[in-house]
């Protein structure tokens, strides 16, 4: 089935005929009506294409039409099309956010470019607000973890078993291979997931800080503690603490954690009473504990307390069949967060990339995901010193970069404006339609980029 969808209503049956008869022969899934309230009926905010109306008909004229749309979903593109080249008409259509405005007699090919550019506009929208349901959805206890490989799947089982055991957690892996991701996926699907989930990087807190940090400080506990102090660990109670890079606690520290664990009880400094604690503990070091205890620079009675529920994080390098799904993954976030289009990476780059070893894991990816949005696929490569295929670098021609290049100063003047279209018209040196028509052309909202108490 075809993926290009377009909803055509006109009064006069033998337009209708001609304009589905043409577009279904390029490919178009195409259903026509006479009137606009039976179009009407068959929109959703779900709907996956374009409407393209007739301007003047009986019942409904096509800018009520472009309103009624609007009402149901703003991001539905519409096209209109006029027997008459009246261009205070065609101003007020752009104004109430049609597409585009087409006369007739209609040119064939100009009707095809302006409908594939309304649909993959319409197809990036709705793929986006999939992915701010899923990130919604991830901040309320449903958090998944990107990959079909053998070892993330054998890690998810594993963790699903372990998501309401009574116990303490301990996290290996590598160096930005996700030990917080895996530590929040505990803890938001888990029944401990309407509490808090305290993170606190063990090996970026100073040593005569860290016990005040984990386990809270009386007024007057020590010169200079001259407020009460919630530590960490009654903060997180209820809910989950993180513990990242453990390995980096000083071994007097360690004696007093391993109290805390094995009581559950938590005496802040210069206090003379202990808080019960209902917590779950998840401890992750990017080094093999059980190594370092046996040199003497980690507690061994602190490793097996920590040990009895043990989830070991396999590098990038080792599910490489993972790479394409994360690297869309990051790349559309990356899209949403800076208002830009997500490209598809075709497959020669993909391959290059997973025949990169990663050192950095998943962070690595990530952060080339972004750069790629930011800067294009030959500018990212370079940068992460990847050989781009020549099928990647010529795939970007001279109009794709200018306008790519054009797209971004438009974006980087209304950041700066705070949205404001007329200090953009006077940033850019641009007429008030050319911005709407470029703002149109690129799928440029400037509600993305305003404060709420903003006015032109």
């Amino acid at each position: 089935m075809s993926q290009h969808e377009v909803l055509i209503v006109d009064d006069e049956a033998s337009v209708l005929d001609a304009l589905a008869q043409g577009l279904q022969l390029e490919g178009w899934r195409c259903e026509t009506f006479e009137r606009p309230v039976a179009l009407l009926a068959k929109l959703s905010r779900n709907f996956t294409g374009v409407v393209l109306s007739d301007l003047n008909m009986p019942d409904m004229d096509g800018l009520s039409l472009l309103q009624a749309v609007k009402s149901i979903d703003a991001d539905i593109p519409v096209i209109l099309l006029t027997g008459y080249g009246d261009v205070s008409i065609a101003v007020q259509a752009m104004q109430l956010g049609a597409y585009s405005f087409i006369e007739k007699p209609v040119n064939h090919a100009e009707l095809l470019k302006v409908l594939a550019q309304a649909q993959e506009q319409r197809r990036l929208c709705l793929q986006n607000r999939l992915l701010s349901e899923q990130l919604k959805q991830s901040r309320h206890g449903r958090l998944q973890l990107i990959g079909d490989s053998p070892a993330i799947n054998q890690m998810r089982s594993m963790l699903d078993l372990m998501l309401d055991a009574p116990a303490d957690v301990l996290i290996e892996g590598e160096t930005g291979s996700g030990k917080e991701l895996v530590a929040r996926y505990l803890h938001d699907n888990s029944a401990r997931s309407d509490h808090n989930f305290v993170a606190i990087n063990c090996g970026a807190i100073p040593e005569q800080l860290i016990e005040s940090e984990l386990f809270g400080t009386e007024a007057c506990a020590y010169t200079g503690a001259d407020k009460k102090r919630i530590g960490k660990f009654e903060f997180a109670n209820g809910g989950t603490l993180f513990l990242d890079e453990i390995e980096s606690t000083p071994l007097s520290v360690q004696v007093r954690l391993l109290r805390v664990l094995e009581e559950r009880k938590v005496t802040p400094l210069g206090a003379n009473h202990s808080i019960a604690l209902n917590i779950r503990v998840i401890a992750a070091s990017k080094t093999d504990l059980e190594q370092l205890s046996q040199q003497g620079s980690f507690r061994l009675d602190l490793y097996y307390r920590l040990n009895l529920l043990k989830v070991a994080i396999a590098p990038l390098r080792q599910r490489l069949s993972d790479i394409p799904l994360l690297f869309k993954h990051f790349a559309i976030i990356a899209a949403s967060r800076y208002h830009k289009p997500y490209v598809p990476l075709d497959q020669p780059a993909l391959a290059i990339l997973q025949a990169h070893s990663w050192p950095g894991n998943v962070r690595e990816l990530r952060n080339l995901a972004e750069r790629y949005v930011l800067l294009g696929a030959e500018a990212a490569f370079i940068q992460q010193g990847l050989s781009l295929p020549d099928t990647v670098g010529s795939a970007m021609g001279l109009a794709e970069r200018v306008a790519f290049f054009e797209q971004m100063l438009i974006e980087d003047a209304l950041s700066a404006t705070k949205g404001s279209i007329k200090h953009t018209m006077t940033a850019l040196n641009l007429p008030r339609k050319t911005l709407y028509d470029k703002m149109r052309k690129y799928g440029l909202n400037r509600d993305n980029f305003t404060d709420d108490d903003l006015s032109d």
